[in-house]
Parts: C-alpha cells; structure tokens; sequence
C-alpha cells in the first residue's frame, strides 16, 4: 500500500526530476559559443555531447539494476551528489575538449542514477497498472520539460554572467532533488531479484513482452537526443541564413530551441492515453513514422523564414516525443516486479547508448558533408537520425499486423 496518495507522489517526484536535469541541458545550449572558444570542429562538440550519454549507458545497468536490492532513494541521493560535483567541475576546471568530455562523462553517471531510479521509486509508490502507466507518463514527459528549463537557466545565466557561471548555478538543481526525494518517499525494502548477480539480464532479454519496447525506445533516444544536442546551433545556423532584420531577439536560438521543449511533455502524456485507449504498438509505429518523416526534412529546410521553421521545429518535438511515454511504461508495467529494476535497465542502457553515438555520427556527418555553413550538410546529418524510426516504425507495424496491438489492462 502507498503511504500518500498518488497524485502527491507522481507531482512531488516530477518535480524533483525537473530539479535533478537542471544542468542537463547547459552544454548543448551553449555549444556555439564553447564550439568558437575553443575551436572545436563539429565532430570533436559531437564527441562531447556523446561523453554524457557513454557515462550515463555505463552506469546505468550497475545503478539502476541495485534498486532490485536497495531502496532507490539511496540510489538516486548519491547519483545525484555525483552530478552536482561533475557541473561544478565543468564550471571550475574545463579548459577544452578532454576535460569537457571527462566531466561530461561523470555528469552522465550521475543522471543514470536519478532518471530511472527515481522512476523506480515513483512506481514503487504507485498501484495498478493504469495508475503506474499514467505515472510513467508523466514522469518522463517532465524530462521535456526539465530540458526546456535547463536550455532557458543556462542561456540567461551564460548571457549574464559567462558560460561558467551557468555550469556552477546549475550543480544546485540536483541537489535539491536528491534531498525531495530522500525526503519525500517513505522507505521501501524491495523483493528479493531472480537474477544472480547485479548484472545478470537473461531473466531480461528472455521476455518477448518487453523486447519491442526496448528496441523501440532506443530508435527514439537516437533521433530525440541526437536533435537536441544540435538543436541550437542548426537554429543559429538557419538564423545566418535570414534576410538582414528577419530576426530579433525574442526568437533568439536558444528561445526557439526551449518552447520547442516545452511541447514534449503534453505530447507525451497525450500519446500514452491514446495507447491505453486503442493499442499500445498501433500508437508508437504512427507517432515514429510522422516524426521520421519530418525529422529527415527538417535539416533541408532551414531557408524558411524563421516563424516558419521555429513551427516546424515544434512540431518535430511534439511527434519525437509522442511515442516516449507510451514506449516506457509498455517496459514498465510489463516486467515482472522482480525483475522491474534490470528491465529499465536494459531499457534506458540502450537507449541512452543510442543518445551516446547519435550526436557523435551527427557530427561526423556534418564536417564530412561540407561543415556547419552548407545547408546541405545539415540536411544529412538531419536524415542520419530520422531513417532510424522510418524503419522502426515498419516493424512495429508488424507487430500490430500479428495481433500484439491491444487495449491496455487494468
């Protein structure tokens, strides 16, 4: 039995999420300034972007797996100590690309120790499986919204008073959100895991209920983080582009780049009700194949007027993100509770190692294909991360096709 009542527990842990990605989103909102101080190329700001998801794809099976045997507060207290001193570090000690990336990397340990383990913690909370599929909703849909807020604290910190700065105001954020949770969730001593060690996945990938979702989140990590991580600096490119007096200030990058954000989280949310409502696989292949589409096209459209391309962008954000909930809690309330802990895992392991390498390939593309200043450039390495879903989409259809479509239980 829960000892406070669901809604308390869904807002008080999506508020110590938004709090913990505080720092989240610092260095992908400030990679054009960073990327001219230290004259990186477009691969080397990729590699860096990539080090916070290879720290995170590292940790996670070890942090996230432990809360099959100890209580996820504990997890999620220390994991975010660790992000906290890593922004710290970022503002103190990096001077160029292999001190950015080292921190990057322990930045990225310390989120895979609050993201899903403070989703197990949530859920732990949390009865029935339409009561915990609608947490998940909206618990990762919050993850938009922590993004959009880190991209507008970082920009107005770094405009103000240096980039450093939004580095070290940033590292209070996690903080905050290791002592709400700490705090906030009574204790829970979890069952006792099937598997035999901290690491052991079998019990994991043997589930075929568990599998298609996966798989299908971590398509989405590549196109989702691999756009974000550039979002910025593809608008101040399509900025250069504009008619002298096109632009202003209130459509700034950085602006542009967080209401886009803002649209994740009701999408969703919106997405996960429609999944519970008419089928779960029949959802995520629609969402994935329309945000394919557009996410190769919008790297090709960056001549349009400004208004024009800020909408498009919105609407890229709202489609990457329509299928995120829905494929999450499909892993969620699927797995076997003894195992639950592994299973995300697994989920967020691949997921968040698809994140590592998106941007990196992103990168690579766009120096390859002709730099940062070639429209064309920035067309392909749009495509590199929306073919992935266009494909995904074809087998999850096929899926549906087969009978595995269905109402969600209660």
């Amino acid at each position: 039995m829960t000892r406070f009542p669901a809604w308390r527990v869904i807002a008080w842990m999506c508020a110590a999420h938004v709090a913990s990605m505080a720092g989240f989103s610092v260095y992908a909102t400030l990679l054009p300034r960073l990327q001219d101080e230290w004259g990186m190329s477009n691969a080397e700001a990729g590699f860096i972007s990539g080090m916070f998801f290879a720290g995170y794809m590292a940790a996670v099976p070890v942090l996230t797996s432990l809360t099959d045997r100890v209580d996820a507060r504990r997890v999620y207290l220390a994991s975010s100590l660790v992000a906290a001193a890593a922004l710290a570090g970022f503002a103190l000690l990096v001077d160029g690309v292999k001190s950015a990336a080292l921190l990057q990397l322990v930045a990225g340990a310390g989120i895979a120790g609050t993201y899903m383990p403070g989703l197990r913690a949530l859920t732990d909370n949390i009865e029935g499986t339409r009561g915990q599929s609608r947490a998940v909703a909206f618990y990762t849909a919050f993850f938009g919204l922590g993004s959009s807020l880190s991209i507008l604290l970082s920009g107005i910190i770094a405009d103000s008073t240096g980039w450093r700065w939004a580095f070290a105001l940033t590292a209070a954020g996690p903080v905050l959100a290791g002592l709400m949770v700490v705090r906030g969730l009574p204790p829970r001593r979890p069952e006792r895991s099937h598997a035999q060690h901290v690491l052991d996945f079998r019990p994991v990938l043997a589930s075929r209920e568990v599998r298609p979702y996966i798989l299908g989140y971590a398509v989405h990590c590549w196109e989702l983080f691999g756009s974000r991580s550039w979002l910025v600096a593809f608008v101040v490119f399509a900025q250069g582009m504009q008619a002298a007096g096109e632009t202003s200030a209130a459509w700034s990058a950085v602006t542009i780049a967080a209401v886009a954000n803002v649209f994740g989280p009701p999408a969703s949310i919106y997405g996960n009700e429609l999944a519970m409502r008419h089928g779960r696989e029949r959802l995520i292949w629609k969402a994935m194949l329309a945000s394919g589409v557009l996410t190769c096209a919008l790297g090709f459209v960056s001549f349009l007027p400004l208004f024009a391309l800020a909408g498009l962008i919105m609407l890229h954000m709202c489609l990457v993100m329509g299928d995120s909930s829905a494929l999450t809690a499909g892993v969620v309330t699927r797995a076997s509770e003894s195992i639950r802990g592994a299973t995300m895992a697994v989920h967020s392991m691949l997921g968040f190692g698809a994140g590592f390498v998106a941007p990196l390939v992103f990168g690579v593309v766009l120096d390859l294909a002709g730099g940062k200043e070639s429209p064309r450039a920035w067309g392909l390495a749009f495509t590199t991360l929306g073919v992935g879903a266009i494909l995904m989409a074809g087998f999850i259809r096929s899926l549906a096709r087969v009978g595995a479509s269905r109402a969600e239980p209660s």
